[in-house]
């Protein structure tokens, strides 16, 4: 009878030991720290979805990219068209609606994330030379930067995120603080707060970072403490800290901003050997997906371009 107790609590130890050592399922699961996108692709923005999606958009022609930040296996899911280009992107998780920038061609562009159908476009630019760089959306609308001229473009969205028509497209002059630079990239990067009041935006070439009345295009430059955000490019506001992507110098720059997002202190740098010129990024848990523009690098249909998640900071 000892003997039959002893053997059963040994194996009931042992069973309990496996459970303490083994792997749990999240563990076990790793996703992949870099994903493959076609080759000769040369992509600029990306965004993260329902799910464990991600999308990444071409300046070739418009093309989208949908792949599975699980799995790091992706495909083609709008093919673009000759004359297109796409650079900025964001998903509207309510309706599933994947919007872009559209580049030089002055327009944005609006996807179903699920099946790639083009749902609308819409002429953001009036003025030559334009770059329509990227976009963010709140409850009630759609936000485009423009690079080459002192605007916001404004897309109103109805109740639950319903698109306007192309009448509703609205031009906001950038006011207050804000410079514009004749010839230079200036605005780049947008993001917007929680309930959509401010939105932030970076200036490319004067390495500043403003907080934006989104209605007004009154512009407040946020004091860094002296710290340049020079080649600022994508941005992604999440947990604490707002992240800046400085493309060709292979960094990203996490930001503790205060409450009135006058201020904000750069409070650590995030860098990683695979950077091969950064532009933008998407957030998924505590990583950062960067998309690797390599603008470096001659665009070839044979180049090689990827996607690498770094983690975030607590």
């Amino acid at each position: 009878m000892r003997q039959f107790v002893w053997r059963g609590l040994h194996i009931m130890l042992a069973g309990a030991l496996l459970l303490v050592f083994a792997p749990t399922a999240s563990a076990a699961s790793t996703f992949p720290s870099l994903m493959n996108l076609p080759n000769g692709w040369r992509p600029e923005g990306i965004a993260t979805g329902r799910g464990t999606s991600v999308y990444v958009g071409s300046l070739a022609n418009g093309a989208i990219y949908r792949g599975d930040l699980r799995t790091g296996e992706g495909s083609v899911l709008f093919p673009g068209e000759p004359g297109r280009a796409v650079t900025g992107l964001y998903v509207d998780k309510r309706t599933n609606y994947l919007f872009a920038s559209g580049a030089g061609t002055g327009k944005a562009f609006v996807f179903d994330a699920e099946t790639g159908t083009e749902l609308a476009s819409f002429q953001l630019a009036t003025t030559a030379p334009t770059f329509v760089n990227d976009v963010v959306v709140t409850r009630d609308a759609a936000y485009f930067t423009d690079s080459s001229q002192p605007v916001l473009y404004r897309l109103p969205l109805g109740p639950g995120g319903v698109l306007p028509d192309q009448s509703a497209v609205e031009q906001i002059p950038l006011s207050g603080d804000f410079v514009f630079v004749p010839g230079a990239f200036n605005a780049n990067g947008i993001e917007a707060t929680a309930n959509g009041k401010w939105l932030l935006l970076v200036h490319s070439s004067r390495g500043e970072l403003y907080r934006v009345e989104g209605k007004s295009g009154i512009a407040k430059l946020v004091d860094l403490g002296g710290s340049s955000l020079s080649n600022g490019d994508g941005l992604r506001w999440t947990g604490k800290n707002l992240y800046v992507v400085r493309n060709r110098l292979n960094l990203i720059e996490a930001i503790r901003l205060a409450p009135d997002l006058a201020s904000g202190e750069v409070i650590h740098t995030i860098t990683d050997p695979s950077f091969d010129v950064p532009t933008t990024i998407a957030t998924f848990g505590n990583t950062l997906y960067a998309v690797n523009a390599r603008f470096t690098t001659p665009p070839t249909p044979d180049t090689n371009y990827n996607i690498v998640g770094v983690s975030r900071v607590p």
